[in-house]
């Protein structure tokens, strides 16, 4: 069984940089795609990042496209969210995913709460 733990969120005033870690375990990471989500209060949950076990390919929504970036350690287990030029509408809980293809959660993490003040 998978498990995925995040951590690295906090609170940071808009325009300043967090980085969210995951820590995997329990099966090959190389062998799952990872991605992160976010849930903002009374909204749905949305993939922000996705990054491919086969070629590192990776995915960005608009909404974070050049301000967030997804990187992968296969030595460590580990997938990293750097998030930078942070704004407020970036306030939610993060999790981490794992699934067979990109953007697909199989297996979840509990969730980091990140808070951007304006």
């Amino acid at each position: 069984q998978v498990q995925l733990i995040e951590s690295g969120g906090g609170l940071v005033q808009a325009g300043g940089s967090l980085r969210l870690s995951c820590e995997f375990s329990g099966r090959t990471f190389g062998t799952y795609a990872m991605s992160w989500a976010r849930q903002a209060p009374g909204k749905e949950r949305e993939f922000v990042a996705s990054i491919h076990w086969r070629d590192d390919s990776t995915y960005y929504p608009d909404s974070v496209k050049g301000r967030f970036t997804i990187s992968r350690d296969n030595a460590k287990n580990m997938v990293y969210l750097q998030m930078n030029s942070l704004k407020p509408e970036d306030t939610a809980v993060y999790y981490c995913a794992a699934g067979i293809t990109p953007r697909r959660g199989d297996y979840w993490g509990r969730g980091t709460l990140v808070t951007v003040a304006s």
